[in-house]
């Protein structure tokens, strides 16, 4: 999938990343290599994918509120999501634990949500943990990165295999610039990276899935300028992982 254009679920205009289509889909990115990510986690709402996710827990899958169903199952341990393979690890949802200041659009900020799953998940050769930023650890501009999903492509077509493409961070004044342009105030603690100046990033599908900085999930894929893959000039906006770090830990605490 190519990365410059992550259509994140809920756009600008008040037009939702989960409209219709949840998540967002990697733009001029390539096929994920064998045993890499093996964080993934594919969110999904009647067997079919609607989001990306992490694994930072053996109980918890951190995804973007956006994302939030019923009925929500999350598949781990693999590149390959096609619903027709038998061997599919699957885990249903007990629990959902949506960002208190979260007001259901992206726009507003919070995105972000914690899965907890029916069973604890055997973390071993194919399943790992991947460690998120922490308070205060706010990636700087021009940072090189990754974002990883099984969102639409730039030729409009989803897919069942892993995508990842590269993609650098963004300084949040030229983002908040750029977004200012379409009359769309951004709102805190997030990040921006690809799509602007680029050829790389989400799409629609690749909503949830991380952005991942020297092998730590610092972002979430929030939103994206109005479900356009081909998008010239607009920044993808994430949540900032780091800014909640604190709230993640205490629902696992709590909710152990």
């Amino acid at each position: 999938m190519k990365m410059s254009h992550m259509l994140l679920l809920a756009a600008a205009f008040s037009i939702l990343i989960c409209n219709g289509t949840h998540g967002e889909k990697i733009i001029n990115g390539q096929k994920a290599k064998k045993n890499s990510l093996q964080y993934m986690a594919s969110v999904q709402f009647k067997m079919k994918h609607i989001c990306g996710g992490v694994l930072i827990n053996p109980s918890y899958v951190l995804t973007a509120a956006h994302c939030k169903y019923s009925d929500l199952s999350v598949v781990l341990g693999t590149h390959n999501i096609d619903s027709k393979r038998n061997n599919l690890r699957r885990y249903t949802v007990k629990s959902v634990h949506i960002h208190p200041s979260y007001k259901g659009t992206p726009r507003n900020g919070s995105d972000i949500m914690l899965l907890k799953l029916s069973e604890k998940v055997s973390v071993n050769k194919g399943v790992k943990i991947i460690k998120f930023s922490s308070k205060g650890k706010q990636v700087k501009s021009n940072n090189k990165c990754q974002v990883a999903g099984w969102g639409t492509t730039e030729n409009q077509k989803s897919v069942n295999d892993l995508l990842v493409a590269g993609v650098s961070t963004i300084n949040i004044a030229v983002c908040k610039k750029e977004w200012n342009k379409v009359n769309v105030v951004l709102p805190n603690n997030i990040l921006c990276a690809g799509g602007y100046n680029t050829k790389s990033g989400a799409c629609q599908g690749d909503s949830g899935g991380p952005l991942i900085c020297k092998g730590v999930a610092v972002g979430i894929v929030s939103f994206n300028y109005n479900k356009n893959c081909t998008y010239p000039n607009f920044p993808n906006v994430y949540t900032d992982i780091s800014a909640y770090s604190d709230w993640i830990k205490n629902v696992i605490k709590r909710d152990a």
